[in-house]
């Protein structure tokens, strides 16, 4: 069903102001995925503060050449979705959860991150990227070690003497 002109001009607004406000996004495409699975999706998303939204890939298109993005476009093919949020690693690593569980019916096909575009390689790196908390973890047991090993060394050092 066609749409009128004031509503595409409508989602035109809509998407500019989501990428003007947005830190990271990410372009989906979703061929084949099922509604239940949609709005799995959509819920663990918003779960994450992570907006998500089908628009056509015209509409995006004139969106997203109205923006300074740096770098060259991505091919935008298929079904088109896209995800964004406040968080520069989350909307990538969100959909990038998704797609590992549905890899037939989704497929990252690149985004903007810092305000340049990258292509569906780079998305999924940014995807695989661990959490704050699991990177704390991982800093907090990087410190602990050397102490922990001097507390073995000197354990030993002291049933030797004893």
């Amino acid at each position: 069903m066609a749409i009128t002109r004031v509503k595409k001009g409508e989602v035109i607004d809509k998407l500019k102001k989501a990428f003007k406000d947005a830190k990271s996004l990410v372009f989906v495409n979703f061929k084949g995925l099922t509604v239940g699975n949609t709005t799995l999706m959509r819920r663990a998303l918003k779960g994450e503060n992570i907006s998500y939204t089908v628009a056509k890939k015209t509409l995006a298109s004139k969106a997203l050449d109205e923006q300074s993005f740096i770098g060259e476009k991505p091919e935008l093919s298929g079904e088109l979705s896209l995800a964004w949020g406040e968080d520069l690693v989350a909307p990538a690593r969100g959909v990038y959860n998704f797609v590992k569980k549905f890899p037939e019916n989704l497929k990252i096909l690149g985004g903007v991150f810092e305000g340049r575009y990258m292509t569906a390689l780079e998305m999924i790196e940014i995807a695989k990227i661990p959490g704050l908390e699991v990177l704390r973890g991982k800093f907090v047991n990087i410190i602990n070690s050397p102490i922990q090993r001097f507390a073995v060394a000197l354990s030993e050092i002291a049933k030797k003497k004893s």
